[in-house]
């Protein structure tokens, strides 16, 4: 594995906290927050309506994403290119088989390419869950903080923070 100066130099990296605001702006949302798991290896969004379909010879997925839970009544409907299918193991010990998509997300000053299963987190907490591979060489995690990243900032339309 290849190391960036920044895998190697932390003083480099951002700090952010154990919960953040992100965007993905390619599946349209603004604003969602993102629980910061290190324990968990892959991201993961509250999805449902799961649709896929084949374009072109590729798999692409339909689906609906609630970005708040205080409001359930915006659904933001979205679209992507599968990735992956993977069988993944949830923190309760269930296995199911779930997409990958592969977007944009932006999380303070960084926007990082990122993989996100879809998955059912309505009991969750939090719509998404940022896991390590989306963290690791990125950010320095401090778990006695939140919204490091977006402290006294709004994010704005565009999803970036201003």
């Amino acid at each position: 594995m290849t190391r960036s100066k920044t895998d190697s130099d932390p003083t480099n990296r951002p700090t952010i906290g154990w919960r953040e605001r992100v965007s993905l702006p390619e599946l349209g949302i603004q604003r969602i927050t993102a629980k910061t798991d290190t324990g968990a290896f892959s991201s993961s969004i509250h999805a449902f309506d799961i649709e896929p379909e084949q374009r072109d010879g590729e798999t692409w997925v339909s689906f609906s994403v609630l970005p708040s839970r205080r409001d359930p009544d915006q659904v933001i409907h979205c679209e992507a290119r599968v990735s992956d299918q993977r069988r993944v193991k949830s923190s309760d010990g269930s296995v199911s088989q779930r997409f990958f998509i592969r977007t944009s997300m932006i999380i303070g000053e960084q926007t990082l390419n990122v993989e996100i299963s879809l998955a059912d987190r309505g009991a969750m907490g939090y719509r998404m869950l940022l896991g390590r591979t989306a963290i690791r060489g990125n950010f320095i995690v401090d778990p006695a903080a939140s919204y490091l990243t977006t402290k006294g900032k709004n994010i704005s339309h565009n999803g970036a923070a201003k």
